[in-house]
């Protein structure tokens, strides 16, 4: 294969992928951009037709295959976005395509690569085994591989975001890329610094999962021990061997993110954006506020938007939670009637809704104080949880948070 991870490849890279792409033209965030003193860009990847960026490198690297290769069908290992970028590719091409998927895979995932025409093998509970498998089946029926990351030409495709980010904001100062494997941040990086050397471009990853953080202190490939994140697109243990020394070179920096700053950067998009983006690609939202820089034109890559209902409506629950829009409080209260009206009645006047109680009349024997009542509430926040508690302090209840269980 020809070099890749040139300027002229980006180019021909950049045109081969508009046959399959959508535009994700930048959004200009306000609400971002106020909270943090930049100006603050969205590229919204999560708006492909498969949901994520990944179908670039699949479709470009296809591209870059013999006939032959091509002919003796195509196999991945990918518990989401790259099955379904894969599959799509491999579809526009004509040629089949076998995705090797970890059991643990939502059906949604599943049924949406079956549905862009590829053959679907439940293997193994994490991706590791599933892409053990697959490279199995590869040698023994003689497929094509197409690695989620570790591969050149596949950074390349990656890396027509840059191209699209340049032509729309030319003075861009800082791009924030998620990293997971480092495809994407190694297409990203090397473009942005051919274009304009001075660009910093910023890796994210999710603090329990943070390979390339580990590996480029070390200064060569590090696989941790375990990872442990909800961001399951980026929950990789060991970076690319072939693109780490593009990233060693590429890369700035990388900022690591705990998972609750995710699930409180997915309210602020959906809230302000109207826009559902999963876990990984949120890293670089939240990586905004870790930024020591004002008044920089900084694009946040939104890498992908596949994210199941459960998984949401977790997320939506928890990120609630986080911004004490609800929280749990437990008083005790006499064993007499009309106490539960009373702390009601208090609750009501500071405008709270309540929405659970759980009364509980055996904590104690002492009858002056024999009742627990735990009282989950909505709110409006902060503020208003601490007006809440104050009016119950000020009637002769000693609330007491306590941790919420929807």
């Amino acid at each position: 294969m020809s070099e890749m991870l040139t300027l002229e490849k980006f180019e021909e890279a950049s045109e081969l992928v508009k046959k399959v792409t959508s535009e994700t033209k930048l959004i200009y965030s306000e609400f971002f951009s106020n909270q943090t003193g930049n100006r603050v860009y969205l590229k919204p990847e999560n708006m492909q037709l498969t949901g994520a960026y990944k179908l670039r490198g699949a479709y470009y690297k296809i591209s870059t295959l013999t006939p032959e290769e091509r002919e003796k069908g195509l196999i991945t290992a990918s518990a989401g976005n790259h099955a379904q970028g894969v599959a799509y590719a491999a579809k526009k091409y004509g040629v089949n395509a076998v995705i090797v998927m970890p059991t643990t895979t939502p059906l949604m995932k599943v049924n949406r690569t079956k549905g862009y025409g590829a053959e679907v093998v439940l293997k193994g509970d994490v991706y590791d085994e599933a892409a053990e498998y697959a490279a199995r089946l590869a040698e023994e029926k003689g497929y094509t591989f197409i690695h989620p990351f570790d591969d050149l030409a596949v950074a390349t495709g990656q890396g027509t975001i840059a191209m699209e980010i340049f032509k729309e904001l030319p003075l861009v100062d800082i791009i924030l890329v998620p990293i997971g494997g480092g495809g994407l941040a190694t297409g990203v990086s090397t473009l942005a610094k051919l274009l304009n050397p001075k660009i910093q471009v910023i890796g994210v990853e999710p603090a329990g999962a943070n390979c390339m953080q580990e590996s480029l202190k070390a200064g060569e490939v590090v696989t941790l021990p375990k990872v442990n994140t909800i961001a399951d697109g980026t929950a990789v243990k060991t970076p690319g061997k072939n693109i780490f020394p593009y990233l060693k070179e590429n890369i700035d920096d990388v900022i690591t993110v705990p998972d609750e700053e995710l699930v409180v950067s997915f309210l602020d998009v959906v809230e302000n954006h109207k826009m559902v983006v999963e876990n990984s690609g949120l890293l670089t939202v939240a990586a905004l506020r870790h930024l020591d820089v004002k008044n920089k034109k900084v694009v946040s890559i939104l890498s992908g938007g596949n994210m199941d209902i459960i998984t949401m409506s977790s997320v939506v629950q928890q990120g609630l939670i986080f911004r004490d829009r609800i929280f749990t409080v437990s008083v005790l209260l006499p064993d007499k009637p009309g106490e539960l009206t009373k702390v009601s009645g208090v609750i009501a006047s500071m405008n709270g809704n309540v929405i659970k109680l759980e009364h509980n009349q055996f904590v104690s024997i002492n009858r002056n104080a024999a009742v627990e009542l735990r009282i989950t509430l909505e709110t409006f926040g902060t503020e208003h949880k601490n007006q809440i508690i104050k009016a119950l302090e000020e009637n002769g209840y000693q609330p007491k948070q306590v941790r919420t269980n929807i």
